[in-house]
């Protein structure tokens, strides 16, 4: 099952699944763990929304991961909303949810147009960028950083830390630390100085956080927010550039963007998977039988292209918000608006500014990362007519201009690429999949 398949899309593996096992599949990840993924859109619907029968509690699991285990960063218990069942899940959903409703969201819209035009000053006059590296990443960051009330020098280090550890490079516990120093500092600072801002409202919220429950949830909400709107701006473009339907549509005003990045909720939704549920007792799914202690994986991408619900994958699906994209239940996501509307503000004044812009490689040349939860679009290279400057001629000058100093080089690690190749702790999850279905033949 290498080869070819191998470097294959993810819905083929997921129509496999299906035909071999149906609409919940069991599966293989690193040290030979065997867990569910779900396949079908209403199954996932149905472990999203008994959060009694499917906990999100990890202490649930009856698998003790060694400590060299990849998966301990992503499934080890901490006290976090995303881990929390009951009266502890709403005691903290309140103070997130209440805390973002004070976003004034005409405001963020502002400041992404903004950043989103002293980015784009950063290479107008070149004529060509890269619009992953030079763009998505960047961008989400520099408006999050400022909801936050983070100072704006550390916003562009701190988002190369959250994609670095996102990444799981080798540097990614060094890019971890930074992010928690970073956090903490802002807790200790906005408890002597309060703002107008999410963490001063995290610490002030009639839930009495702790200081170190503030610190894990801004860490938590600011990894989870940087990654997705950056994967969401990432598919989005790349969509926009390369699919004629939407190419073709945009230019002659038969869809808005808004379309466009609903369409990428259901094709390519920033989070592939989420493998955060734990069944409390025996159970049926999907015609499989659940065991109490079971690891199952909400398989989001899979669930938006379950035949059940889309028979033809290449209908249109406008105005059709029934997508798993946010996840749902309990557990929604609850900044999926502020996602939202970083991705269409920025996107609509990047293509306002560089109409022309096209892509300026084939689309076999673009690399995607695959990972355990998500599928990165790496690179983006695109070309257009040079244009003049709009505004401040240098982003990162722009940042320090009232003074404020970068952090020193020292204090962040510098990334380095993960070993390629190889089996064992440091695969990928689809080479695991693909090693399971090999021995069910």
């Amino acid at each position: 099952m290498y080869g070819p398949e191998a470097e294959g899309p993810p819905n083929e593996l997921y129509e496999k699944l299906r035909r071999q096992h149906g609409q919940v599949a069991p599966v293989l990840l690193p040290g030979d763990v065997q867990v569910w993924l779900v396949l079908g859109h209403r199954e996932n619907l149905d472990v999203m929304r008994q959060s009694s029968l499917f906990s999100c509690d990890s202490r649930n699991w009856n698998v003790q991961l060694p400590a060299d285990s990849p998966l301990l960063p992503i499934t080890a218990w901490q006290p976090l909303v995303a881990f929390a069942d009951g009266a502890e899940h709403a005691r903290l959903r309140s103070a997130i949810t209440e805390s973002l409703g004070n976003f004034n969201r005409h405001g963020v819209r502002r400041h992404v147009v903004r950043y989103t035009n002293q980015l784009i000053d950063n290479f107008a006059a070149t004529g060509h960028a890269d619009l992953v590296a030079d763009f998505a990443e960047k961008l989400p960051i520099l408006v999050l950083a400022r909801q936050f009330g983070i100072a704006e020098q550390y916003a562009l280090p701190l988002g190369q830390a959250v994609r670095d550890m996102v990444k799981g490079t080798p540097t990614a516990l060094q890019s971890n630390q930074f992010v928690v120093d970073t956090m903490s500092g802002l807790v200790k600072g906005k408890k002597d100085k309060p703002g107008e801002d999410f963490a001063s409202w995290l610490i002030g919220h009639e839930s009495d956080l702790t200081d170190d429950e503030v610190m894990e949830h801004l860490r938590h909400a600011i990894v989870a927010a940087h990654e997705n709107t950056t994967n969401l701006i990432a598919n989005t473009l790349r969509m926009v550039l390369t699919d004629r339907r939407f190419r073709g549509s945009l230019s002659g005003g038969q869809m808005t963007l808004p379309d466009a990045l609903e369409q990428v909720m259901w094709d390519a939704p920033p989070l592939a998977v989420v493998p955060t549920r734990w069944a409390t007792g025996d159970t049926i799914l999907g015609g499989q039988q659940i065991r109490a202690g079971d690891m199952v994986m909400l398989g989001l991408a899979a669930g938006n292209t379950d035949p059940e619900i889309r028979p033809d994958l290449t209908a249109p699906v406008h105005g059709n918000r029934s997508h798993l994209a946010f996840s749902g239940g309990p557990h929604e996501c609850p900044g999926m608006d502020i996602g939202r509307a970083i991705a269409d503000t920025g996107i609509d004044t990047l293509l306002a500014r560089i109409p022309d812009v096209q892509l300026a490689v084939l689309e076999g040349e673009l690399h995607v990362t695959s990972s355990l939860i998500s599928q990165r679009l790496d690179n983006l290279p695109v070309l257009f007519k040079r244009t003049a400057v709009g505004g401040a001629a240098d982003a990162d000058s722009a940042l320090t201009a009232a003074g404020a100093q970068p952090l020193p080089a020292a204090q962040l690690p510098s990334p380095s690429p993960a070993p390629s190749g190889g089996v064992g702790a440091r695969e990928t999850w689809w080479q695991n999949l693909r090693r399971l279905l090999r021995r069910k033949r």
